[in-house]
């Protein structure tokens, strides 16, 4: 048979020279002088400090909520108020909760409102108070609300949880604000 032609050609084992060499686990290239490390006296160097706030514990026990009753007779008297303005200038009644006159100091408003009336980037809105005193604010579109300066004219006029605003918008970016407070309700009825 031709067992000598199917023969398979023989390989000799291939030998590869190995070299060790040091691991290295720097990204620094290896012809470049070592890292050099001292002792640093940090005493000879000013801290930095940056400052920090400083929470409060909320003593929420001196909150004051107003009644149903309360809040039903600054709404009704708010209602009159609006009824009693110009209609050309677009306007709505809000409500203030102790998270919009204390604490958080947010001022959520009427989505509607502002997506028909407000501008669509971050603004600053200026709200005028009976005196004619004109606060600056932030509003924020995607939040719908007010942001920084709502705070000052919030503890500037005294805003209580039940008190009723009217928001009646003078300008494109100018509300007028009237003010009927959830405590006349104690007033009438005494």
């Amino acid at each position: 048979m031709f067992h000598g032609c199917l023969q398979m050609k023989q390989r000799k084992p291939r030998t590869v020279e190995k070299k060790m060499v040091p691991v290295r686990r720097s990204d620094r290239l290896s012809d470049k002088p070592g890292p050099v490390y001292l002792e640093v006296d940090v005493a000879r160097y000013d801290r930095v400090t940056i400052p920090r706030r400083v929470s409060k514990a909320r003593d929420l026990s001196n909150r004051v909520y107003a009644s149903e009753e309360e809040r039903s007779y600054s709404i009704k008297k708010a209602e009159e108020v609006q009824a009693a303005l110009d209609a050309t200038h677009p306007s709505f009644v809000k409500t203030m909760l102790p998270s919009h006159v204390s604490g958080g100091f947010w001022l959520g408003l009427n989505v509607s409102f502002c997506k028909r009336h407000l501008p669509n980037r971050d603004s600053e809105v200026t709200l005028i108070d009976e005196d004619d005193e004109e606060y600056p604010t932030v509003y924020l579109p995607r939040k719908t609300g007010l942001s920084g300066g709502w705070k000052g004219f919030a503890v500037a006029h005294g805003l209580t949880d039940g008190d009723a605003l009217v928001f009646q918008l003078i300008k494109p970016t100018a509300f007028k604000v009237y003010i009927t407070r959830a405590s006349g309700f104690k007033k009438t009825a005494a």
